[in-house]
């Protein structure tokens, strides 16, 4: 596990997007987790949506959210999996402006301690577009947990060294400072 370092926690404000033709509010116990880690860590909760898994769709409300200078993360559960309706990866891809890829890696890897080689059915994946850190990933709660607890509660922690995706995120003082 990294460390902590001696900088001040930020905390960062992330819409949560779920990907299902079949859920809804009351039914999305992933999305929701999101949610709950979210706030608990700090964080607070710009918005949250359930989308049917449609490329175009997924593209137009992910894309608001990376047009808006005020979300510095975007968390995706759902459609990362093989069968004929999963097009998350198809769908947010040609939003990149940069490939994490390590995110699916060691995602498939943490993973493959839970539920072994069914992780490779895993299409996980992350990018960076627009300053904004977009992150995939299944669609079941014990994923959500295992991406959350296993990386992206690290990573999202300005006190975790010795890196962490804080210096690449669109923050709202430093846009005025460098981006006019």
């Amino acid at each position: 596990m990294g460390k902590h370092t001696q900088k001040d926690f930020f905390p960062l404000s992330i819409a949560i997007l779920t990907v299902s033709d079949t859920r809804d509010e009351a039914t999305d116990t992933s999305g929701q987790y999101l949610v709950d880690a979210v706030e608990q860590a700090g964080h607070t909760l710009h918005s949250r949506c359930i989308s049917k898994d449609d490329i175009y769709q997924l593209r137009a409300i992910v894309s608001g959210w990376i047009a808006d200078s005020t979300v510095q993360v975007i968390l995706v559960t759902g459609g990362t999996g093989f069968t004929e309706r999963d097009s998350t990866p198809e769908a947010l891809l040609p939003l990149f402006d940069k490939t994490v890829d390590g995110f699916g890696e060691l995602f498939r890897q943490i993973s493959f301690q839970e539920i072994g080689t069914s992780t490779l059915q895993s299409r996980a994946l992350a990018g960076l577009a627009n300053h904004t850190l977009v992150c995939c990933l299944p669609g079941s709660t014990g994923a959500c947990r295992t991406g959350w607890e296993g990386i992206l509660k690290q990573q999202l922690d300005a006190r975790h060294g010795p890196c962490n995706f804080i210096p690449h995120l669109n923050m709202m003082e430093a846009k005025c400072d460098t981006r006019q």
